[in-house]
């Protein structure tokens, strides 16, 4: 698979540090990911970067930040062996985002499902996956920490693999980046 691009809203919270924590914990190998709720899952450009970076702030521009719940740890197994913690609360104003990203130099006909949710590991099997399950949902019961999340800026990335690196920072509405 070759240079791919994605939007995604950075988790700085409490509930960003922990999952990172956990992530170290369950899945050391792949720590290099800050917490994230992807917005726009990874794809090709269907025009230049530079385009896609004015699609992403014109549209931003005209959405107010707004907060979001996380709710309970869940597994895409058996499609892939990725352990995640669902929105639960405000899912649909990140949906409502995307599909308005997903347009122009952005569009892309996704392989699955857009659902929103914060990824804790992509684990290598599915019986790891299970596993990580099982630890997290422990551990995230016990988590003290506000499940809140606050989105007001968005970023641009693109990479390959496992590798990403941030192209733009994109403020919601009116918020200052």
């Amino acid at each position: 698979m070759g240079l791919m691009y994605a939007a995604v809203a950075y988790v700085r919270s409490p509930a960003g540090m922990f999952v990172e924590e956990m992530r170290r914990d369950l899945h050391p190998a792949h720590t290099h990911a800050d917490a994230h709720i992807t917005i726009l899952p990874p794809r090709p450009l269907h025009g230049t970067e530079a385009e896609a970076i004015q699609l992403l702030r014109d549209t931003c521009r005209t959405i107010n930040p707004f907060d979001v719940t996380m709710g309970d740890v869940e597994t895409f197994v058996p499609t892939t062996p990725t352990v995640f913690i669902r929105v639960a609360h405000g899912a649909y104003r990140i949906r409502e985002l995307h599909d308005h990203l997903n347009r122009g130099a952005l569009f892309y006909c996704e392989p699955w499902p857009y659902m929103p949710h914060l990824t804790i590991a992509k684990m290598d099997t599915i019986e790891e996956a299970r596993k990580a399950l099982g630890l997290a949902r422990g551990r995230w019961d016990n988590c003290e920490d506000s499940r809140r999340i606050h989105i007001k800026t968005i970023t641009f990335v693109k990479g390959v693999g496992e590798r990403w690196i941030d192209l733009a920072r994109i403020p919601l509405g009116d918020s200052i980046a």
